[in-house]
């Protein structure tokens, strides 16, 4: 399965799982990412039908009905009691691997779009299921870079990019045998071997700039067996990884939502905002831009406060999605 198609099946069943209104194939096709690229309607009915039986063939199951006598056409659902799975209890090892496969698919390359897809949802007036648990929540941030160099890595290819240095605004041009793609303490790092320098060497993502150029031919990268991407990452960044928050936000969060805002952030009292109870919190913010990102993601769940600049940049992301709601 094509990594488009992957999305747009995740957006599709998020969308699905989030409302408790039938909705119609033409509002699934202006909500849900990945379903505007069809060039035809006679291309978007083929589409759409070919996930409904790759959703029905995964054990996902389908409602078909009408919110009221007065629908003339049918819609879709997914109902969380024959969704959900029932408890399941794993050993460490299970436990372990489980974790680690989440670091990975926990990024904002799937989650997103997903989020995008549940605040069309709410901006499209679709009633959304508030008492249900967060389906995706992002713990770890990515960066334009990852996606090339994790080829890059399968494809065991060379690659040139553009890196900036701590501190500095001078761009040095680095040519790498890359061996590996990591997370550590919620960064993203490239491993391998700088041709230049002669050396292994660790890159984070965040400092890459510009375009990731593949160098040689495929298959020309030899990783070495013995090398430990983690403990390397985490032997050179210390200095790295104690950087100080930029900015402290203020928030309000609805009781029982955002479980990944309230993750990260410390709760330091109640309000209620417009009749909903929720709590006080504040959330230290390494990267503002990419925070505002984050929690428009998570709708009329979380309210910013303070500072100002973070709030405005917030409602200026959910007018946005509403505005181009407005125009379908």
């Amino acid at each position: 399965m094509s990594t488009a198609r992957a999305e747009r099946l995740v957006n599709l069943v998020l969308a699905l799982l989030s409302t408790r209104q039938y909705l119609t194939a033409d509002r699934i096709r202006g909500i849900v990412p990945g379903y505007a690229d069809a060039a035809s309607d006679e291309a978007f009915s083929r589409m759409f039908e070919r996930d409904k039986t790759e959703l029905r063939e995964l054990g996902i199951p389908l409602e078909i009905g009408r919110n009221s006598v007065f629908d003339g056409i049918d819609g879709y659902r997914i109902a969380r009691r024959d969704y959900e799975l029932g408890e399941i209890e794993l050993a460490p090892d299970e436990a372990a691997a489980v974790g680690l496969a989440v670091r990975l698919w926990d990024s904002p390359e799937l989650t997103g779009q997903a989020q995008g897809a549940l605040v069309k949802l709410r901006a499209a007036g679709v009633e959304v299921d508030h008492g249900a648990p967060p389906l995706v929540e992002s713990r770890v941030r990515t960066e334009p870079a990852f996606s090339p160099l994790l080829a890059a890595v399968q494809q065991r290819q060379a690659v040139r990019f553009d890196y900036r240095r701590s501190g500095s605004a001078e761009r040095l041009t680095r040519l790498l045998e890359p061996w590996g793609v990591v997370s550590w303490r919620a960064r993203w790092y490239v491993v391998g071997h700088d041709r230049d320098r002669r050396a292994t060497r660790c890159f984070r993502l965040s400092r890459i700039v510009g375009e990731v150029r593949t160098v040689g031919r495929p298959g020309e990268v030899e990783r070495p067996e013995e090398v430990n991407l983690l403990e390397f990452v985490a032997g050179s960044s210390q200095s790295d990884a104690e950087q100080s928050p930029v900015a402290t936000a203020k928030l309000w969060i609805a009781d029982r939502r955002a479980a990944g805002v309230r993750r990260r952030a410390r709760l330091t009292g109640r309000l209620t905002v417009d009749g909903v109870a929720g709590d006080l919190a504040e959330l230290e913010l390494y990267y503002p831009e990419s925070a505002a990102d984050w929690i428009a993601g998570h709708g009329p769940d979380v309210l910013v406060l303070e500072p100002d600049v973070l709030a405005k940049a917030v409602r200026e992301r959910l007018s946005a999605v509403a505005c181009e709601e407005a125009r379908r």
